[in-house]
């Protein structure tokens, strides 16, 4: 296969694998922040205090951690089927893609929350702060760097993920893979594909990493 070949599906196929990372990213971020905040406030000790509720949340969050991925994906097709109307395509691996980092990135979140000097905290709860003040006055700004570098992880994470997805319909840079360089044994496009995945990673860790780092020194000046 010829350069001039493999360009249309590179471009397709990263165009397919951002699409499907991005929106399932921010369908990640949205479910995954308040139950990563739920856990710590629900725990012994905290705000809300309800050990059962966390317990359930818990148990949870750990086997949607548990399940690999692509059984994840096949056991999701009448679920995905319901709320797109196909389980094949990039629309519809969102579905399934968010669905397998929420508990992931829950659990980053609760890590981060968790890191939040406990004083702050303490103060707020002394003044009679109520939950939205806690979290939007504290446990969020404070623990802001923390949550963008589980962001980034999370995001490298939906692209490993989003590979895997073209085993079983999905498109992007797996399926372009499997299809024309797996199966079609053609080398040369394989190695071109793992490259534009490497690549990809690199500069969302670099964003990640910049991100971080920008928040760290306003954290530092203020």
């Amino acid at each position: 296969m010829t350069w001039s070949e493999m360009q249309p599906l590179l471009v397709q196929g990263t165009y397919d694998t951002l699409y499907m990372v991005l929106w399932s990213a921010l369908v990640t971020v949205l479910g995954g922040l308040p139950i990563g905040i739920l856990l710590v406030l629900t725990d012994k000790g905290g705000l809300l205090g309800n050990r059962p509720l966390n317990k359930v949340l818990g148990v949870v969050v750990n086997i949607g951690r548990s399940l690999p991925f692509i059984i994840l994906l096949i056991f999701l097709i009448p679920v995905t089927t319901a709320i797109v109307g196909t389980f094949i395509g990039p629309t519809a691996m969102i579905v399934p893609l968010a669905i397998g980092a929420i508990p992931f990135f829950a659990r980053l979140v609760e890590t981060a929350v968790r890191e939040v000097d406990h004083g702050l905290v303490e103060a707020v709860e002394s003044m009679g702060g109520s939950v939205p003040t806690l979290v939007g006055k504290v446990l969020l700004p404070q623990a802001l760097p923390s949550l963008v570098a589980g962001v980034t992880t999370t995001v490298i994470t939906l692209v490993g993920y989003s590979a895997m997805a073209g085993a079983v319909g999905g498109e992007g840079l797996g399926s372009k893979a499997i299809t024309y360089g797996f199966q079609r044994f053609e080398t040369g496009f394989m190695v071109a594909t793992v490259v534009v995945l490497v690549v990809l990673v690199t500069l969302i860790q670099l964003i990640g990493d910049g991100a971080v780092r920008l928040l760290a020194r306003r954290g530092r000046a203020a």
